[in-house]
């Protein structure tokens, strides 16, 4: 299977989420899924494209023409797809994965959730995107999405596009 990640490129990171992405980085490559990510060198970026690589899995990363300029590729990118801008680096990981998980991010991460979820819903894929909640990290954004569903804001259930789970254990169960 093809996973994308949508995750934070940034350096301040705690260390319960480099261990939980290390762990599933690990994970992926030992059941033999490929990485699909934005392959920057920094952050949670460059924990799982490490750790997938580490343990002999496949590497794909999806990186707009600011970044490469910037020289921020990673060294463990395998397959390296060049785009022109954010936009188009969203529609290529979309393209090039199954499914999706979402670790702890801010702001790109969280339009990474909802252009996935959005295009599922109206029916351009069936892909979901999962919320690795590591840590209570996507606490206020579940609060958010329920209380929006409660008021009819979301029809349906939005756990139809977007799923949650707490650890690995239920990661692995809805990526089935």
């Amino acid at each position: 299977m093809k996973i994308a990640i949508f995750c934070s490129a940034n350096d301040q990171i705690v260390p319960p989420y480099l261990e939980a992405t290390t762990e599933l980085g690990h994970w992926m490559a030992k059941n033999g899924h490929t990485l699909v990510y934005g392959g920057c060198n920094s952050g949670l970026m460059e924990c799982i494209g490490k750790a997938v690589h580490e343990a002999g899995g496949t590497t794909i990363g999806v990186i707009p023409s600011l970044i490469e300029k910037g020289g921020r590729i990673s060294d463990f990118v395998d397959v390296t797809i060049l785009c022109d801008n954010l936009s188009d680096r969203k529609d290529l990981m979309e393209s090039h994965s199954d499914i999706a998980i979402a670790l702890p991010g801010g702001i790109g991460t969280l339009d990474e959730i909802f252009t996935l979820a959005s295009s599922n819903t109206i029916g351009y894929h069936h892909k979901k995107v999962i919320l690795y909640n590591i840590e209570g990290c996507w606490d206020a954004l579940i609060g958010l999405l329920d209380d929006l569903q409660n008021r009819g804001m979301i029809r349906g259930d939005y756990q139809q596009q977007i799923g949650i789970a707490t650890n690995l254990e239920q990661l692995q169960q809805l990526l089935g």
